[in-house]
């Protein structure tokens, strides 16, 4: 995400963590959501052993990167995340 200038250096308000719509689509960009909650819960995953039972970040992803000329890796990897949930 830093490589293809999609990472944000500060960090979120506080209010911004009180979502209640898929990919916190009501308090942050998607691109927010992949760096400040879904990054963080994919580490926590990784730490406890508990993964989710199902993921549809790629997808999501596929749609809000429709266009952007240097997302293709990062669709890529979001992709390769689902399938391993499914």
């Amino acid at each position: 995400m830093r490589v293809i200038g999609l990472w944000q250096d500060k960090p979120l308000e506080p209010k911004q963590l009180h979502f209640k719509k898929a990919f916190a689509m009501d308090t942050m960009t998607f691109v927010q959501w992949l760096q400040f909650v879904f990054l963080v819960r994919v580490r926590e995953a990784v730490v406890s052993k508990q993964f989710p039972s199902s993921s549809s970040v790629g997808v999501q992803a596929v749609r809000e990167f429709d266009g952007h000329p240097h997302a293709g890796r990062l669709l890529t990897l979001l992709a390769e995340f689902d399938a391993l949930f499914q």
